[in-house]
Parts: C-alpha cells; structure tokens; sequence
C-alpha cells in the first residue's frame, strides 16, 4: 500500500460568485418603493498552505478532486447573499505548485506560505447596486462570475540541510538512524529504502536535518532504479554526503568508482554542481573494509574531498562527521541572504493601455479580448433585455465600438467577445449616438407600461384620432352599391 506520495496532479475548483438579485420594495401605498435587489457573494478560494505536521501529498492522490463552495445570491431587502468557504489543503514544507507544462507558479517553503490555486468568482451586483440618476430602477441583475477551474501539479523537494546519497545498500539508512532519532527500514539487499527519510542532528548548539535518500544506480538522472523520483528532494539541500561501502561484495564496484558514477548522476541531473560534498567511508568494522578505506583515502582527499571512517554499525568515527556537518552547515546558512521583509510590487498599466484588443480573424469576424469585456459578458443575462443593453452601454463607455469601426467593422459584421471555446457572439450595428443598441435597446422597463409621461400619452391619442378620420373620410357608403 502506498504511504509515501511526492507528486500528484490536483483538479481544483473555486467557488462561483452568487447571483444578484433583481427586486423592488414593497409596502403599503409603495407599490413601487425603488430596487433592493442584494448582491451575490463572493465564491470561495481554493489555497495551498504550508503545514509542518503534513510530510506526504498522500491524502491528494487519493482523492485529487477539490472544490470550494458557492457564494449565496442576494436577496430583497437589500440582504448580501452569503461569500463561500475557502478551501484549504494543507501540504508539506517544501511543496512546489506548477501548471500542467510544467512552469513553477509558487514555490511554498516556511510554515504558513499559502498560495491561492485557484480564485472564487465575484458576486453579482443587485439591482439596488446597479442604480443611479439615469437608471432609477433597474429591472435586472448581475449574474454572478464562475470560479477559477483547472489542474496544478504538486512537488515535494524536501527541505534538508544535509542528504545521504550513495548505492543501494551503501548503508546510508543505518547512518540516519545512529545520527538522529530516524528509525528507517534497514536490511541486507538493495533498494530497502523506497521513500525519504528525515533526522534531525544536535552537534553542539547546531541543530540541523539530515536526509535519506534512496540509492542511486547508473542511469538515475535517466529514470533508471528510484532515482529520478528521488534526486528533486537532493535540491534543497546545503551539504551533500556521500555514503561509500568499503565492504561490498560485488567485484565490479570500489569506493572511487561508486564515487565517480553518483557525481555522474548527480551532474546530469543538473543544479548541484555548487553544494559542499563530503565523503563517508563507511562500514569500516569490517577487517576488509578498514583495509579499503585506508587504500583508498588519499586518493579522495587528493581530488579535495573530506573523508570520514565511520561504523554505523559499531558507532565509530560518529562524532567528528556529525560536528564536521555541522560546521558546513553553518557556514550555508551563514551565506544565505538575510530574508527581506515582504515587498509590494506595484506595476502600473501603460498610459495607452486601452484594457482590450480587437483582432480581425476572418474577412467578416473580429474578437475582443480583455479582462472588463469577458467578464461583463459573464455577468450578464441574455434573457433581460434591459441587462444586454446595459452591457452595450459599458461597452461603449469602454471604447470597443470605437476599435471596432478602427479595424475596419462594418454593420452585419460578427462580433465574438471572449476566448473560442467559450464567445458570445452576435451581429455588430454601430450605434455611436445611442450606444445602448450594439447588443439589444436599454431601458424599457416592463412594469411601468401605462405609467408614461403625458406628453406621450396626448400623442397616442393625437395618433389615434387621426387614424380614425383617414378611415372615415375613406368610407363611401354607396361604393358599389
């Protein structure tokens, strides 16, 4: 069964933002008391944070499918529906977010970091939001927007001041778990350690962490053996240490030349070509393998690595690596740049940036695009009248009936607003002196039929009785008779 998981593909899902509500106020002698349609809530986020109890993404490769919940629509009486619940899905320190081409868009280390993957949709506004001097009472709503959607794949890179690497069987297990308190499986054949291990190290007043990692064989970096799913957790750490059997029973192998095909590995897989290295001979309480490492370690000190003998087994030579680790430990952490405070980064819009494009891809089709169109279009509701024709109006507020006619569109011509999987499209008609009919007419509000101004009452009549006189100064009662 599975226990250890350090990468997994997350579905999240934010919460869509509540609709407004279209309402009037009502009482007695008030049948029209204005509009008190509230606003819709806010969808909740989806957001990653760092949690120091979680150590695995276990829980997300069993269940990869997360969803925020719903804003709440408003209601009359001016009542806000209520926001969503964010979601928030602890993971470990160390934890990369990255889009499914495989470019990072956060790098969570530290308790606490959170990174939102994927935003709630805003809430639609009310009507009562919606009115002003020129539009008294709006007979419609904003929809409300839908949340963010889509796929993030997570990495663990485990955070680690110091890794053990070396061969299957080299002993590196047995060398965690005499240095700290880390209890890793142990036993005599290769591959016994699938997953990292972690200990901590008290040297004097340096406490530091040491990470096991699994073996390495030839063709690691290459995804040959475990390596390749295993060298991203090499990354972070300061130190790396290699952990060389002198008493191996295979013939073919020597402690230079399993030196020699690790930093092959480790050099293909690129990005640690920097870190401090230090050898560890280890497995010298057997007779043959002191022999070994005496044979061998000035051939190692000569290509300028430290050496250190030890015996996981018979507890030999433990002190002087762990304090040497130590010291290389502190001079890391010492030449790390100190952590600035937060920092708001603030990057203005240029002054012609108009906040839309309009592109002509075929001889009688333009698309628009831009933050504002698309997510008008989003809020509105294509069975209101009113609410496209306040749309049209926004748009040409915006200025895209002005680049429209710039690139060249004439009336009859398509307009596709937004991305081709998901446009709203229809047929263009400049109107640059009303505005309000580039997609339907605004303003008839369906209530007050009857209730027009006198004037155009005295012209329906006018209307009426002139109608009336044509058809009797057009009637000859004795036409054919």
């Amino acid at each position: 069964m599975t226990t250890f998981v350090d990468r997994v593909e997350l579905h999240v899902a934010a919460g869509n933002g509540g609709h407004g509500c279209a309402s009037v106020h009502r009482e007695k002698f008030k049948p029209l008391g204005g509009p008190d349609g509230g606003n819709g809530g806010r969808g909740g986020d989806v957001v990653l944070v760092v949690d120091q109890s979680v150590t695995t993404l276990l829980e997300y490769h069993y269940s990869p499918h997360r969803k925020a919940t719903n804003g709440k629509p408003g209601e009359g009486g001016n009542r806000s529906g209520k926001d969503g619940q964010d979601l928030v899905l602890p993971v470990p320190d160390g934890t990369v977010v990255l889009d499914r081409n495989g470019e990072v868009l956060a790098d969570l280390i530290g308790e606490g970091t959170t990174y939102v993957a994927a935003s709630g949709g805003r809430g639609g506004l009310g009507n009562a939001a919606l009115a002003s001097a020129r539009r008294k009472a709006p007979g419609f709503a904003l929809l409300g927007e839908p949340g963010d959607a889509g796929d993030v794949v997570l990495e663990l890179k485990t955070v680690a001041d110091v890794a053990l690497v070396g061969y299957p069987s080299a002993g590196k297990s047995s060398l965690i778990s005499v240095l700290s308190a880390a209890r890793p499986k142990i036993a005599d054949y290769p591959f016994t350690t699938l997953v990292p291990n972690l200990g901590v190290v008290t040297a004097g007043s340096t406490v530091y962490t040491v990470a096991d990692v699994p073996g390495l064989i030839p063709g690691a970096s290459q995804g040959k053996g475990l390596g390749l799913e295993f060298l991203r957790h090499v990354e972070r750490c300061s130190v790396l240490v290699h952990v060389l059997d002198t008493a191996t029973l295979e013939s073919d192998r020597d402690p230079v030349s399993d030196l020699d095909v690790i930093e092959e590995e480790l050099r293909s897989y690129g990005g640690l070509d920097g870190r401090p290295r230090v050898v560890v001979l280890n497995k010298i309480d057997v007779t043959d393998g002191q022999d070994l490492a005496e044979m061998v370690r000035p051939d190692l000190e000569a290509r300028g690595y430290r050496v250190f003998e030890v015996s996981a087994v018979a507890h030999k030579g433990l002190k002087e690596l762990s304090f040497a680790l130590a010291e290389l430990v502190g001079e890391a952490r010492a030449a790390r740049p100190k952590e600035e405070a937060t920092r708001v980064v603030i990057r203005p819009k240029a002054v012609d940036d108009s906040g839309f494009t309009v592109t002509r891809e075929e001889e009688s089709l333009y698309r628009v695009r831009g933050e504002k169109p698309e997510r008008w279009v989003r809020q509105t509701d294509f069975n209101n009248d009113e609410a496209v024709g306040y749309l049209a109006d926004r748009l040409n507020r915006l200025g895209v009936e002005e680049e429209l006619m710039k690139a060249g569109a004439r009336a009859g011509d398509g307009v596709a607003i937004g991305p081709e999987d998901n446009a709203v499209v229809f047929d263009w008609e400049p109107t640059m002196l009303a505005g309000a009919e580039m997609l339907g007419r605004r303003g008839e509000d369906h209530r007050l039929e009857g209730e027009r101004p006198a004037a155009q009452r005295r012209r329906d009549k006018q209307a009426a009785r002139d109608e009336a006189q044509d058809e009797y100064e057009g009637f000859h009662p004795f036409a054919g008779g």
